[in-house]
């Protein structure tokens, strides 16, 4: 399978589109670890049309006139780790989780840490909420587009952290 992928200049940098003929598969970071999420050839394609959607979605998300996006996703990843994403897309614009209440959700009470990881591999960035997972103690905790990028889509939002 060969991805489509565009490239959009965003507020925390320029962002690398990611699409399949199923949805949109990946946000990636300017100057994401390229191991963190792997999906294989891609073409660009900036015309392809969940691309040229997911343009105008993130656009108005930017804008501050966007608070749910409503896009195909196709998720690349394992079972546990789309359950986490899973979990990541219910939580509500402007509001934060932690790991621990994650794993709780899943029924998986001890799994904290695994989340954390899983959460680490979100490959759709933004639309799946990572940046709203915050530590125990309410820090801020690593993120694939750099702390500042995750404070800056948390204040976006009006999240208290």
């Amino acid at each position: 399978m060969t991805f489509a992928f565009a490239h959009y200049a965003s507020p925390v940098g320029t962002l690398k589109l990611v699409a399949s003929d199923a949805g949109l598969a990946a946000i990636l970071w300017e100057n994401d670890d390229p191991d963190r999420v792997r999906l294989g050839a891609m073409t660009e394609r900036p015309d392809h049309p969940v691309l040229v959607e997911t343009k105008r979605q993130i656009g108005e998300y930017f804008a501050g006139t966007r608070t749910r996006f409503d896009l195909p996703l196709d998720f690349h990843g394992t079972d546990f780790q789309k359950s986490v994403w899973a979990a990541l897309l219910r939580i509500p614009f402007g509001e934060t989780r932690t790991y621990a209440e994650i794993a709780r959700e899943l029924d998986r009470p001890t799994a904290f840490r695994a989340v954390g990881a899983a959460n680490g591999k979100n490959p759709i960035s933004i639309v799946a909420p990572c940046h709203r997972v915050i530590g125990t103690d309410g820090a801020l905790t690593g993120f694939a587009g750099g702390l500042e990028g995750k404070a800056f889509l948390l204040e976006l939002e009006g999240a208290a952290v």
